[in-house]
């Protein structure tokens, strides 16, 4: 299991944050999108076998609508002003200290 930040606004992979799923979106919602989120992937690896770069190119914005709306991505979904640390190295940020504790 990938740690998540003592805040919950991330979770660590190979020493890199990225930002958790919004955790005020209800379960169906959130499941909502993940299935988005799912069939997106799969389209991205349909369009990269077909070889048609305008599929791919939709089918990368699909995964990016999923990803916003989840809250991965785009605008954060905390209200506390902190900055957006998605995919920076852990021990480049406030979190490295908690992140070296482990």
């Amino acid at each position: 299991m990938n740690p998540a930040t003592p805040d919950g606004r991330y979770f660590v992979v190979k020493g890199q944050l990225w930002r958790c799923t919004d955790p005020s979106l209800n379960e169906e919602e959130r499941q909502r999108l993940v299935n988005d989120l799912m069939a997106a992937r799969r389209a991205v690896k349909a369009a990269k076998a077909s070889g048609d770069p305008g599929e791919l190119k939709v089918a990368r914005a699909s995964v990016q609508a999923a990803k916003v709306a989840l809250g991965e991505r785009g605008p954060v979904w905390w209200e506390d002003g902190a900055p957006d640390l998605n995919q920076r190295k852990v021990i480049d940020t406030p979190y490295a200290d908690w992140y070296q504790s482990l």
